[in-house]
């Protein structure tokens, strides 16, 4: 049997469909999708593929941190890019937020994302607290 708890940020974006920021089972903690989207405003941010992974990325860093966890509790991402040629622009990025040991990842060029964004990014983090 598990407990399964979802979670809902009351700082990062609000969520654009009936789903939660994260849920969280038993030590895993599924985040959904972020997208680079302005917290204050609804709206993406301005300024292309490295403004946007970057505001993505601190999305997920707030969500994180309210659940009480860092980038280092993250164990798996997803990238979901709407071109793959952004991918270096995006690596770029990624490296300040993730450093060694890096969690594994996917990424993936797909026809379109919510509200024509150009990246997306999804994590699976482990709460190493959990069961103690």
């Amino acid at each position: 049997m598990y407990c399964k708890e979802c979670f809902n940020s009351k700082e990062a974006p609000a969520a654009i469909g009936p789903y939660s920021h994260a849920t969280k089972v038993g030590g895993l903690v599924f985040l959904s999708g972020q997208l680079g989207i302005e917290p204050a405003t609804g709206q993406l941010v301005q300024g292309g593929i490295a403004k946007e992974t970057g505001r993505a990325l601190q999305n997920i860093g707030i969500i994180l941190t309210e659940m009480g966890l860092t980038f280092s509790n993250v164990a798996k991402t997803t990238v979901f890019l709407r071109d793959i040629a952004d991918f270096k622009a995006v690596n770029d990025v990624y490296a300040l937020f993730f450093t060694n040991p890096c969690p594994a990842r996917s990424a993936v060029q797909v026809a379109a994302l919510p509200m024509n964004a150009s990246v997306e990014i999804e994590v699976v983090a482990v709460d190493a607290t959990w069961g103690k």
